[in-house]
């Protein structure tokens, strides 16, 4: 037997079973090569005893004393495209073997010439720990004795020659790894051993229970490293984002929290989107337990917990995905088409069955490990079409002529119907900003099978009408219309989310026109209205409370602005709405029907007022909206109801609780009077930038 020891002095064979004295290895190479002879019978019963060169003597166990533990058989899922569990399988896992406690490293290098891997261990002595081929599977497998929780590893991947290289050594971190250190150091980190003790059986089993369709989702949108700083300006860390943030989220009445990306990343203001560890938590904020001790919290304080994940592109750095075992793997090979045009990173190859497990994989893992309650899936329509931010000649129709990218769609068809039958209770959102067909749809009903898809039109005519001066929106009147046009066309979301307050285009607050006092009643007006509208909420923080500045992932929120009455104003407001929309079936029972939404009166344009009413089942209940987008005051302004009465103002943007300046006065009650078509009639002075919640009181 040979070994490659280059800091040991000696090395002997000694047995561990049945005694026998130890028998020295001649070195026969200065590098550190060792050769000896021992009896056949100890082949599986021994060990090393070596002495270092740095002084002292031990006995090892000799990783080439055990055999791979994976054959190509547990891969046929994996290469078919349809294992979800791959984290099972590839990766750094603690293992013990004939007694003997150590990690198996496995890794999928299939054009690779030679595969080792190196770390702490070793001494980032590559040559010292060469892995076994699996043969049939293009995976390297190596156990390592003694190797535990925290040692940091690399693979050094050796590539025969191609059209990309002459063929060298390239050392990648793990694609499979679940932790990594912080940037800019890349190596993976051997996982801590261990089961975290979970607490939320009862909040995942009524979870399962509980269907998508008809509850309230309100989500606060979170950059963790920037909601909160310490007073030296570092980050929390997720134990004390557990403790600050997440009551903050239950105070406010929020449903759910939004994640930017958690999955590792080498650069900070790609705020997570650029991926490098697919399966590895950021170590930015902590541990992985501390980070499952947050979801923990959280669903003990009611709260679902969301994550931005990315399967749309990763960046090119060279110890991520790239050209990963000498020439494209992950990503697609065709130069036309391997870049993605806006942001200059790699585009995966959906084509590939090997890429779509992968991908289903990392989903999986993120909702099995951690116990999370949905995914955000970014950037889908980049996705979906070839032609997306790409000029004539820059792509190729797909087979049957058309800009569709069918290998992608059928990896999303694919990634859904995984997620809703292996995670029950779990939801999957998309970022569509195109009109693919059937986004929310069932598979087989020849849809992607999202459970909500963001409603980016909703968002780009709503923020044009608020962007205007008060004066010119009666031309855009109809920009606030047209969105149930196709609301229901799918189950939406509405977001004002992190991308509409970065790279000056302001924050919320500082797009609002007029004065000091106008710039908050529109945003007060724009929130009512969107929590009334059909569709799921969502709000990047920082808009709860006014915030001036754009977003910057390297400050914290501007919390000492909720000195101001203004901003603490605002504040309130968002809980407020928060609370009736929960508490008032009318407002998301009916979210994903038209029976849930009728308009009072659509073409009010002149006055730039809208009015419309949310029914509860079977036209049991309502409430009813009326919104003045005008910087007029109109009094005695005739609302059409559907029965008289008298009526109560559940919500009243210009209360002075909000820091309004003036709220709605109602005329008396409701009268008989017929009025645009219904039976009733309310009077009412309307504020200015005023907006109304009314209940009629049985």
């Amino acid at each position: 037997m040979r070994v490659f020891l280059p800091p040991a002095r000696s090395v002997a064979i000694a047995p561990t079973q049945g005694g026998g004295e130890p028998l020295a290895m001649e070195k026969i190479d200065p590098e550190g090569v060792f050769e000896g002879e021992m009896p056949a019978e100890w082949e599986t019963v021994y060990r090393l005893r070596v002495e270092w060169d740095s002084g002292g003597t031990s006995d090892i166990d000799d990783p080439y004393r055990f055999r791979p533990s994976l054959t190509a058989d547990a891969f046929a899922g994996f290469v078919a495209g349809t294992e979800s569990r791959l984290f099972i399988l590839l990766g750094a896992h603690r293992e013990e073997r004939e007694e003997v406690p150590g990690t198996r490293f496995s890794v999928w290098a299939p054009r690779a010439i030679a595969v080792n891997l190196m770390g702490s261990f070793n001494g980032w002595e590559a040559r010292r720990s060469p892995m076994f081929p699996i043969e049939g599977s293009g995976v390297w497998e190596l156990f390592l004795p003694g190797v535990g929780p925290g040692a940091l590893y690399k693979f050094e991947i050796r590539s025969q020659p191609s059209t990309i290289d002459d063929g060298w050594a390239v050392e990648k971190t793990d694609p499979m790894g679940r932790k990594m250190e912080v940037r800019p150091r890349s190596a993976s980190v051997v996982p801590p051993a261990g089961e975290f003790h979970w607490s939320d059986k009862g909040w995942l089993d009524g979870r399962s229970r509980t269907a998508l369709a008809g509850r309230p989702i309100s989500i606060y949108e979170v950059h963790l490293g920037s909601w909160r700083r310490n007073d030296d300006g570092s980050w929390l860390g997720y134990r004390a984002l557990a403790e600050t943030l997440l009551p903050y989220v239950k105070d406010l009445g929020f449903t759910h929290i939004e994640l930017l990306p958690l999955t590792e990343h080498p650069y900070d203001a790609s705020w997570g989107y650029q991926t490098l560890g697919y399966f590895a938590l950021t170590s930015r904020y902590g541990e992985i337990d501390d980070f499952k001790g947050f979801v923990a919290e959280a669903h003990r304080l009611g709260i679902g917990v969301l994550l931005d994940w990315v399967p749309a592109h990763f960046p090119l750095d060279s110890h991520g995905l790239a050209t990963f075992d000498g020439s494209p793997l992950y990503e697609l090979e065709d130069p036309k088409r391997a870049t993605h045009p806006d942001w200059g990173t790699a585009v995966f190859d959906y084509g590939r069955p090997e890429v779509v497990s992968f991908l289903v994989s990392s989903a999986r893992f993120w909702l099995d490990e951690y116990h999370l309650d949905g995914l955000r899936v970014d950037a889908v329509s980049s996705m979906l079409y070839l032609d997306y931010s790409r000029e004539e000649g820059e792509w190729e129709p797909n087979d049957l002529g058309g800009n569709e990218n069918l290998e992608a769609a059928a990896f999303v068809r694919r990634l859904t119907e995984t997620i809703h039958a292996e995670c029950p209770g779990t939801l999957i959102f998309a970022e569509e900003s195109r009109t693919w067909p059937g986004v929310t749809a069932p598979v087989p009903e020849d849809g992607l099978g999202f459970d909500l898809k963001w409603s980016l039109g909703w968002m780009n005519d709503t923020l044009e009408v608020f962007e205007a001066a008060p004066h010119r929106r009666s031309s855009l009147h109809a920009k606030l219309t047209f969105s149930l046009h196709y609301t229901h066309s799918e189950r939406h979301l509405l977001p004002l989310s992190h991308d509409e307050v970065v790279h000056l285009k302001h924050s919320l607050l500082s797009k609002m026109p007029g004065g000091y006092d106008d710039k908050f009643a529109n945003l007060r007006l724009l929130l009512g209205y969107m929590w009334t509208h059909p569709g799921a909420k969502l709000l990047f923080m920082g808009g709860e409370l006014g915030q001036w500045s754009e977003w910057s992932e390297t400050e914290q929120v501007s919390w000492d602005l909720l000195a101001y009455p203004r901003h603490a104003g605002v504040q309130s407001w968002v809980r407020r709405l928060n609370q009736t929309y929960a508490e008032n079936p009318a407002l998301h029972v009916l979210d994903d029907t038209p029976e849930g939404f009728e308009w009072i009166d659509v073409h009010d344009a002149s006055r730039s007022v809208v009015s419309y009413l949310r029914w509860e089942h079977e036209w049991d209940d309502f409430l009813a909206v009326v919104a003045n987008f005008s910087s007029t005051a109109w009094k005695g302004y005739e609302l059409a109801v559907p029965v008289a009465g008298k009526y109560e103002v559940v919500l009243d943007s210009q209360d002075p609780e909000f820091s309004g300046t003036q709220g709605i006065r109602l005329h008396g009650v409701a009268v008989d009077t017929p009025h645009l078509g219904r039976p009733a009639k309310l009077t009412l002075d309307l504020p200015r930038l005023g907006f109304g919640l009314l209940r009629w009181r049985r």
